[in-house]
């Protein structure tokens, strides 16, 4: 048997509110659409992956890494672990097909091996003038050539 609460009139009901955590993501395509999620939420960072990334200022319980402004390997590595600092297979094959994509002073990546290829996207990222649209654009753009070679 049920009751109704007193407050509401018979037959009506209550909304509860189900806050339900996102699903990773499980394609490359899908890791370049929540990095760049990520980057227009929060803002793009250059030079390390996160403000305070290693927490000796912030608390990372009132600021987790996820909520901060990202650099675009920073944004790759949270969009699949939340973690800036947790590596994957999934991040690390979005790292290596996006640092592919991108050219810095005309050349790609020199070296094949996967800090290589971090290095040389936030080279990228780190050009002087880069905005976050940009990154996201990018981002996106990688997103929609991915998902058409599938």
């Amino acid at each position: 048997m049920t009751t109704q609460p007193t407050d509401l009139p018979a037959g009506h009901r209550r909304t509860i509110l189900v806050n339900l955590a996102p699903t990773p993501p499980t394609t490359v395509a899908a890791v370049f659409r929540t990095a760049a999620r990520l980057i227009a939420t929060n803002g793009h960072y250059q030079s390390d992956y996160c403000p305070d990334p290693f927490d000796r200022e912030m608390d990372p319980a009132e600021l987790p890494h996820h909520m901060r402004p990202l650099s675009i390997v920073a944004a790759l590595r949270c969009a699949v672990s939340g973690n800036p600092h947790t590596c994957s297979l999934l991040a690390d094959a979005a790292i290596s097909v996006l640092a592919l994509r991108l050219e810095v002073n005309g050349e790609g990546p020199f070296w094949g091996d996967i800090f290589s290829l971090e290095f040389h996207i936030a080279a990228w990222g780190d050009v002087e003038g880069r905005t976050g649209e940009t990154v996201v654009a990018v981002l996106e753009a990688a997103a929609d050539a991915q998902a058409v070679t599938l």
